[in-house]
């Protein structure tokens, strides 16, 4: 079982790798996001308390996403999973790798997405995607071949997300680089961190990620 984090800032492409990564080596992506969105309807005892906190509009604490990882980790088959958006800090950290240990796995690598801030802005203002089956599109780089159709499922829901413009994007950035430089360092102090080029082309990526994964990285 391989276990992996993604870092890197938003628009890095850790989505369009994960992605990749669980269709070719049948992998699970764990996003704190969506796992927090599929508890608050489960209707389990985890899913109250979810739904609870975020009813009332307050962050959810570690204790709970620990606990939503933990019930995908003694509950999903997986050749092993890929931590996205989690963790964000270093206490995060901590009790992620606490948790591993307890179910008798490990964190295998940790890939760190790294980009030019510039470039980035550039990508992610012309980002869009289909709201049916979450293909991700862009004006410059990647058009559908069909104007307003998706490629995929011929959808015509295309959606922009509000802050993907400039002003809303550097501060996303600012805050992201905030709260995971630490987890840079410790990452690196334990042997496990790992740098790909987040803006070279996607299968060029794909290509740096599973040479991490499979010992070949130099």
């Amino acid at each position: 079982m391989t276990n992996i984090i993604l870092l890197g800032p938003p628009g890095a492409g850790k989505g369009t790798q994960a992605r990749k990564l669980v269709e070719e080596r049948g992998m699970v992506q764990l996003s704190t996001g969506d796992m927090l969105r599929e508890a608050k309807t489960s209707g389990t005892e985890m899913g109250r308390r979810v739904a609870e906190v975020m009813d009332r509009g307050q962050l959810v604490t570690d204790e709970i996403v620990i606990g939503l990882i933990e019930e995908k980790l003694n509950t999903v088959q997986a050749s092993g999973f890929i931590f996205d958006g989690f963790p964000r800090t270093l206490a995060q950290a901590d009790a992620l790798g606490e948790l591993l240990a307890k179910n008798g796995q490990t964190l295998d690598a940790v890939i760190e997405m790294r980009v030019d801030d510039a470039a980035l802005v550039a990508r992610i203002t012309g980002r869009y995607t289909c709201g049916n089956c979450g293909e991700v599109y862009h004006d410059e780089t990647k058009p559908t071949k069909v104007a307003g159709v998706c490629d995929v499922c011929g959808s015509h829901d295309m959606k922009r997300r509000a802050d993907d413009n400039e002003d809303s994007l550097k501060t996303r950035l600012m805050e992201y680089y905030k709260k995971t430089s630490p987890l840079i360092g410790y990452y690196y102090h334990a042997r496990k961190l790992f740098t790909v080029d987040g803006l070279a082309e996607i299968d060029a990526v794909a290509a740096a990620v599973a040479a991490i994964l499979d010992g070949k990285a130099e």
